[in-house]
């Protein structure tokens, strides 16, 4: 069952945010240069004055709103999702799917470039019917009540969701948890998929590398052994996500400070800018995308995706590889990019671009060339 859905926070929620907000208690002053250890205190400062003097939720959610948006009723959960349909009646359905720390305002940005490709640069038979749901346990989508909500299950949700909504065929994209989400999909239900297109290689990804496959080249080497050097030196949030995050949920539900500064110090990290990350995400966006996790208290059920996926990595023996056609589009500030022979090991691929800007938010980042990339995939690789 499809029902309409419009985002509507109390205004009681609004209150007590504004208040404790103006009882922030901050830490001791850094002693290091800033952003080294963690969240700047300078910037983080800047944000929550912002959140508390100008940032006006009620414009956004009106903004938000203007999409139609859906709650549908799939075993046992409720699932949040935006569906815009393209220019032309049979426009291909593209069901794209975030990741963390984000959530469904990552793609926004997107609808216009590919539901009315003929106003930018395109033309109306490249549209798309665009399809952006809320992961389980991420912003209005409902809370997972029991273990075992992973991106395998929620491969197996899309795929009910997308024959609830009368696709039969369609494309599905992805980033970060949505990487594996679209992975899973073209794995589990490949005479559905027609095409995978991905901005991210997950780093939990194994292809086969028994005796009887290929060795490591040099470049795939380098690869590995940089991300060995990524975990050490910026994994220590998934370590946690991944083995106690119930622990620190505490701690970021109850205070919009340290939500704040755990969530932008990822966007900080993870976005494509020389220093300043209004640069590449505004102030606007970044605290819509907090707020939705405030007001629906989603941290710690956002966290848990992470504990889940462990138990069903994403691993390949040999022989076993996908069968629907990949496009990756490889942006340069992405947290780890792997050599196209690496991905090549499990992914059929048959489009693989390098983009000059963007991070691991691209489509929030660089929503028109993204588009443009998925167009390009589908329309002139695919010639779907």
């Amino acid at each position: 069952m499809i029902q309409p859905f419009q985002i509507s926070i109390p205004q009681q929620q609004l209150d007590d945010l504004k208040q404790r907000l103006e009882q922030a208690k901050l830490p001791s002053p850094q002693t290091d240069e800033p952003w080294k250890l963690g969240a700047d205190q300078t910037f983080i400062h800047k944000l929550i004055t912002y959140w508390q003097q100008e940032y006006d939720w009620r414009k956004q959610e009106q903004f938000l709103n203007q999409f139609p948006q859906y709650i549908a009723q799939i075993d046992g959960f409720a699932i949040h999702f935006l569906h815009i349909k393209g220019e032309r009646d049979d426009a291909t359905p593209l069901l794209v799917t975030h990741g963390w720390p984000g959530s469904f305002i990552e793609h926004v940005g997107l609808i216009p470039y590919l539901t009315q490709p003929s106003q930018h640069g395109g033309t109306a038979d490249q549209a798309f019917d665009v399809i952006i749901p809320s992961l389980p346990g991420f912003g209005f989508s409902s809370v997972p009540n029991e273990s075992g909500t992973h991106a395998q299950k929620v491969a197996h949700l899309w795929a009910q969701l997308m024959e609830q909504l009368g696709y039969e065929r369609y494309v599905v994209q992805g980033g970060d948890i949505g990487a594996m989400v679209s992975t899973w999909m073209s794995l589990l239900y490949p005479e559905r998929v027609q095409g995978l297109h991905l901005n991210f290689i997950p780093t939990s990804y194994q292809p086969p590398l028994e005796d009887n496959d290929p060795p490591l080249t040099v470049a795939e080497q380098r690869y590995l052994e940089e991300a060995q050097q990524f975990m050490m030196r910026e994994g220590a949030y998934a370590a946690l996500h991944r083995t106690k995050p119930e622990t620190i949920a505490f701690a970021l539900s109850d205070s919009p400070i340290g939500l704040a500064a755990w969530l932008g110090e990822k966007f900080y990290s993870w976005t494509d800018h020389n220093g300043n990350v209004e640069d590449a995400v505004s102030l606007d966006t970044l605290l819509t995308n907090i707020s939705i996790y405030w007001f629906t208290n989603t941290i710690a059920s956002s966290m848990r995706i992470y504990a889940e996926g462990s138990k069903v990595p994403l691993t390949f023996t040999t022989g076993e590889k996908l069968t629907v056609p990949t496009g990756v589009s490889a942006f340069p500030k992405e947290l780890l990019s792997p050599p196209r022979s690496w991905a090549e090991r499990a992914f059929p691929i048959v489009r693989w671009e390098q983009l000059e800007h963007g991070g691991h938010f691209a489509a929030l980042e660089q929503p028109q060339v993204f588009a443009e990339q998925v167009r390009n995939f589908v329309y002139d690789t695919l010639k779907i």
